[in-house]
This record gives C-alpha cells, sequence and structure tokens, in this order.
C-alpha cells in the first residue's frame, strides 16, 4: 500500500475536481446510435413489408397475425445476438478507457499540486473495472430488449385495431426516438458512475481521507440535497449521508448525478 500523500505545507491541498470524460461519453454515445439505428431501420422495414403483403385483419383468419409475429421472433434473435456480441465489445472497450480517462486526469491534478504518481490497475481498481464492464454489458443488452418488447407491443396492438400501416411507422419512429434517448442517458450517466468509482477507489490507494463535494449545476432539476452539500468536506470511506435517500453515497455514483469530489490533502500540521 502506498505510503499517505502529505502536503509540504502546514495547510491542506485542495486538487482539481477530476471530471468525466465528455469526448469519451459522445464517443460511447456514437456506437450505440449506430448500432441502433441499423436495428430501427432492419425492423421498420421488415415489419413494413409483411404489413403491405399481408394486410393484418383480426377475424376469422389469424394468418397475418402469425405472420406478424414470426417475423417479429426472426428479428428478435438477430438483434438480440448481435446486441450481446456489441455489448461484450462495447462494455469493455468502454470500461477501459473510463478507468484510463479517470486516472489521467487524477494524475494531471496531482501533478499540478506538485505530486507526480503512476497509476497501475491495482485489484481495487480491477474490481471496479470488471463490475463496470458487468454493468455496461447488461445495459447494452437491455437495449434492444426493451425496444424490440415495445415494437412488438406497437404491432400487435395495431393488428388487433386495424391500424394503418402509417400510424403504425409513426409509433415505431416514436420507439426508435425512446431508445436512442435512453442511450444517450447510459452514455452520460455510466460515465459520471465511472470516474466516481475510479477516483474514490484512487483516493482509498493514496490515503486520501477527505474530498470536498462539488455539484455539477447543470442539471435541469437539482436534487436539493446534493445542492445543499456543495462545498462541503466528506469522508471517502464512508461517502455522505444524503437525507433525502437515508443512504451513503459519493459524487457521481447516483443515478443522473453529475457531482464530482474535489481530493483534499493533509498538511503537515493536521
Amino acid at each position: 500500500m502506498r505510503r499517505p500523500l502529505t502536503a509540504p505545507t502546514r495547510r491542506p491541498i485542495r486538487l482539481r475536481p477530476v471530471r468525466p470524460n465528455a469526448g469519451l461519453t459522445a464517443a460511447y454515445q456514437r456506437r450505440l446510435d449506430a448500432e441502433i439505428d441499423r436495428m430501427a431501420a432492419h425492423v421498420i422495414a421488415a415489419i413494413q413489408t409483411c404489413y403491405i403483403r399481408k394486410p393484418p385483419r383480426l377475424a376469422a383468419d389469424e394468418s397475418p397475425a402469425a405472420a406478424l409475429k414470426a417475423t417479429l421472433a426472426a428479428l428478435a434473435r438477430d438483434w438480440t445476438a448481435r446486441f450481446d456480441a456489441l455489448a461484450q465489445g462495447a462494455g469493455r472497450k468502454f470500461a477501459r478507457d473510463a478507468t484510463a480517462a479517470a486516472d489521467r486526469s487524477f494524475a494531471a491534478a496531482l501533478k499540478h499540486a506538485g505530486f507526480t504518481v503512476d497509476f497501475h490497475l491495482t485489484p481495487a481498481v480491477n474490481d471496479v473495472l470488471q463490475a463496470t464492464i458487468a454493468e455496461q454489458v447488461g445495459l447494452i443488452k437491455s437495449i434492444s430488449a426493451e425496444y424490440l418488447t415495445q415494437v412488438e407491443g406497437s404491432v400487435m396492438r395495431s393488428v388487433q385495431v386495424g391500424r394503418d400501416l402509417y400510424l403504425l411507422s409513426q409509433e415505431l419512429q416514436d420507439h426508435h426516438g425512446v431508445t436512442k434517448r435512453r442511450a444517450a442517458f447510459i452514455a452520460r450517466d455510466q460515465n459520471e458512475k465511472s470516474t466516481a468509482t475510479i477516483t474514490r477507489a484512487r483516493q482509498q490507494e493514496l490515503g486520501i481521507t477527505q474530498a470536498i463535494w462539488l455539484h455539477s449545476f447543470g442539471a435541469r432539476h437539482p436534487r436539493p440535497t446534493h445542492l445543499a452539500n456543495n462545498g462541503k468536506l466528506y469522508d471517502t470511506a464512508t461517502g455522505w449521508l444524503d437525507p433525502a435517500i437515508n443512504k451513503r453515497i459519493w459524487p457521481g455514483t447516483e443515478i443522473n448525478c453529475g457531482c464530482v469530489s474535489r481530493s483534499v490533502i493533509p498538511g503537515m500540521g493536521r
């Protein structure tokens, strides 16, 4: 274990905050968007073709609905497999890139304060990395699963009420938009969470026991308790008790939390 960092002065040093890398968020979102666009285009085209070839009317003949259901099942098998493959590659890449970006930012903050630290993949950070990979894999897989479930529901309801292809196509486009917005949220939220957890692991390794909570001031509807905690010290090991949820948390670890931490290196007079 490293020897805890100590400021060369009596007064503590407050490091620059470690913030999520915006370029990484954008790159992750682009990769997810590209596959979502391909999936939506394929799914919509296949459904439109099936719809036109066999106009859905549920009366005595159930075959139109059966044909659509078979088409949906084939699409689900195809795109579930493709997103499973994407999850393994993109999830691992994102987790490793997020870890590297957080380490670079933290090392730069330390260097700016006069400390030179080379970060390596320690057991604690590897635990965070593996947990991040697992979470990314699950989230990416859920993108196709949720989209395909929504599509199937819309198609079956359209068949039941005799809705025309135009209205169904509009609803399918809406599902496409919702899915892309969810992917954008995943990219941003996961980058914030990954940066926060890596930073906390590094703080513990360096013996940094205190940090300052910094509110992001970027949310349209900020959490009042997070806003009130801006600029206050918290213990990096135990976190801060958020009274709104009666739970100890760290900056950036809750869903849609863009808060960050500013590490405090104690002075010699401590």
